[in-house]
């Protein structure tokens, strides 16, 4: 018999909220950990940042993570925190992920509950916890993975967990780990040509879209950009990608559960495919904590959704 999984997407300091779910599911605070009698949580990443009880969710994850009640993934905030905290080896004063305005303003909730002096050794536990957390998870009858699953990108890496200096080396452009933790924690990019460009949700100008990557077939790219209303008077919302330039996921795949793409938080929980679901429904903004409580199937139902917010 399969393992029965609730899997729980992008949090993002929301506590109250997550408390609430896992009460909303059954789950009770026993011996300091949330548990469930027949139940395992799945996390999807994204446990910090913008919201404003880093800590309080921490402690949640972290201790049903080891006490056996959870399992998680790392999402793109785990593991720029890590690069964020880690000095470059060979630079002098300079970490792996450079301490812009840009990049400490996407910090600074957590910065806010983790900087203080006598915070040292808690911080340290908390990116310990990062480090040993896995790019993915492929269990019996199912996948789990924060952005995307690239088969490509996760032959390249071997190993889920960021080994020895892969931490560093998936800080370095060009290299083959750099673009497979892009690709994995990040989603798929296509590049704008002609110098064009948009302004992403935080004001940031970028000359790439993420994709729908899990699409197969020629798609305009209005369609297929994410988050969907990206390029909306841009010049270029009808380029037709090619099949080829897609990178899909059959149906014949067992499921397949992601986070991070803000989806509509106003909208209800939706199946991007048959065996594919994305959990992210922007909690941060006004949304919701959602959770798909899975048993077992091998195709997806929109009824298993659950959710608080």
């Amino acid at each position: 018999m399969s393992m029965k999984y609730d899997l729980i997407g992008d949090i993002h300091g929301h506590a109250d909220e997550l408390e609430a779910l896992l009460q909303h599911m059954g789950y009770s605070h026993v011996d300091g950990c949330y548990r469930h009698p027949e139940r395992v949580v799945i996390f999807l990443g994204d446990f910090i940042d913008r919201g404003p009880k880093q800590r309080d969710v921490l402690r949640i994850v972290m201790a049903m993570v080891r006490q056996g009640g959870s399992l998680a993934v790392m999402g793109n905030h785990e593991f720029n925190a890590l690069a964020f905290h880690t000095p470059h080896p060979t630079e002098k004063n300079q970490w792996l992920r450079p301490r812009t305005d840009k990049n400490i303003g996407q910090h600074t909730a957590f910065l806010l509950e983790y900087l203080d002096n006598d915070m040292a050794e808690e911080l340290a536990g908390v990116l310990d916890f990062f480090h040993s957390l896995p790019l993915w998870l492929e269990l019996d009858g199912l996948r789990a993975i924060h952005a995307c699953w690239s088969p490509s990108h996760i032959e390249k890496l071997k190993s889920p967990i960021l080994t020895g200096d892969m931490l560093l080396q998936a800080c370095t452009e060009g290299s083959d780990a750099h673009s497979a933790i892009d690709a994995l924690l990040n989603g798929t990019a296509h590049k704008l040509t002609d110098g064009r460009y948009f302004n992403d949700r935080r004001g940031d100008r970028r000359t790439d879209v993420r994709l729908k990557w899990w699409v197969k077939e020629d798609s305009r790219l209005c369609d297929v950009v994410m988050p969907p209303g990206t390029l909306d008077g841009s010049g270029v919302e009808n380029h037709i990608l090619k099949t080829a330039d897609m990178l899909g996921y059959s149906n014949t795949q067992v499921p397949l559960f992601i986070g991070h793409y803000w989806m509509p938080g106003k909208s209800p929980p939706t199946l991007l495919t048959d065996n594919m679901a994305c959990l992210d429904y922007s909690v941060v903004k006004d949304g919701k904590l959602v959770a798909y409580r899975w048993g077992g199937e091998r195709v997806l139902t929109n009824s298993h959704f659950t959710y608080v917010g």
